[in-house]
């Protein structure tokens, strides 16, 4: 990979901006958080390079942690609506992890 951690976690940054992450008032500071997880991806991603992996491969796994995260997601999402006694869309609630412009 050759744009730099700290690169990535810039871009994070830029990308949160169009759809912000309610950091609220947890225990720790959100660009560390942010430096942290980069760094884990890339370490990981790093490794799977190095490994015997056909490109399929790759891209299925990438492919699959990608929808478990988006799942994990809209589920967190959806219970802290209910909790707040507001109606659940689906569809809405996937809108940030659609490509714009594409159906």
């Amino acid at each position: 990979m050759e744009v730099s951690t700290e690169a990535l976690v810039d871009m994070l940054r830029e990308v949160e901006a169009d759809d912000p992450i309610d950091y609220a008032d947890l225990p720790f500071g959100e660009q560390e958080l942010r430096r942290l997880v980069m760094t884990s991806l890339v370490e990981r991603h790093h490794q799977v390079e190095a490994g015997n992996m056909s490109v399929s491969d790759i891209h299925a796994l990438y492919l699959l942690s990608t929808a478990k995260l988006v799942l994990e997601n809209t589920v967190l999402h959806a219970r802290l609506l209910l909790l707040q006694g507001r109606q659940i869309d689906v569809q809405s609630l996937l809108a940030p992890f659609t490509l714009k412009g594409k159906s």
